[in-house]
């Protein structure tokens, strides 16, 4: 049996999400050994790129190169899978930001020149469909593998559509919201991190966007009883997912 065509691209990011493939260290031989990677700069300078199976694409949409080569990619692509969380929720780019754009040139480039024509940072299926959404800032490495594992035998991957609650709670964690009032953002954020940050006594962000269905007037109601204000709660939701819909807050 073919393996599968498998191409992996970043769009406007860190290039975070790509460098956990690099760094899948035990398991990068068997992954390379299973799929036939056709193009990946972060790897390899030679990609070859006619046709894919699978289209693995980091990264927002912020210029007009990223967008048109995004259109590029899936047209050539049977899947296209959006990895980390710029690439499903726009991400960290995105972030509202109440300087302006002319203000932030100015203090970063010394100019109000737009010099990148750049435009407020898009998802990917903003612009094209979208097969799999693969959260992240960056994609967890067990996810990867267990979603690439799905792909390898035909089928999507399952989503993860579970809270991080779930996931302190598997670990035993004092609630950092309840117990201790902070402006922790698990109970609406998609699980699947094993909780990394409550686990060291962080409150969680939502760096892998909202999870499915999640209840937003619940979170925001607590919160305010917390003392944090409904601005500063849907400002922090929308850090890395400003496209989410808080319209169940009010």
């Amino acid at each position: 049996m073919a393996k599968p065509k498998v191409g992996i691209f970043g769009l406007t990011s860190c290039a975070g999400d790509q460098l956990v493939v690099v760094n899948l260290e035990d398991e990068l031989l068997d992954v390379v050994g299973a799929i036939d990677l056709r193009s990946f700069i972060m790897a390899a300078s030679n990609p070859v790129e006619d046709e894919f199976d699978v289209a693995l694409v980091e990264g927002s949409v912020v210029t007009a190169e990223d967008e048109e080569r995004l259109r590029e990619i899936r047209a050539k692509s049977k899947l296209l899978v959006a990895i980390g969380t710029c690439a499903v929720w726009g991400g960290i780019p995105g972030a509202l930001n109440d300087l302006g754009r002319n203000t932030l040139y100015r203090i970063v480039y010394g100019t109000d020149e737009d010099l990148f024509k750049a435009s407020v940072a898009r998802p990917l299926k903003a612009v094209v469909p979208v097969d799999f959404a693969l959260p992240g800032c960056p994609i967890e490495k067990h996810q990867f593998l267990e979603a690439l594992a799905s792909l390898l035998h035909g089928d999507l991957p399952i989503a993860h559509n579970t809270p991080v609650c779930l996931d302190c709670r598997f670990n035993e964690n004092l609630c950092l919201l309840k117990a201790k009032g902070q402006l922790c953002l698990g109970p609406v954020t998609a699980g699947g991190c094993r909780a990394r940050c409550p686990s060291h006594g962080l409150p969680c962000e939502g760096c892998h966007g909202p999870v499915e269905e999640a209840n937003f007037a619940s979170e925001v109601a607590i919160l305010q009883e917390k003392g944090f204000s409904r601005e500063r709660v849907a400002r922090a939701i929308r850090n890395f997912a400003h496209q989410a819909d808080l319209a169940r807050t009010s």
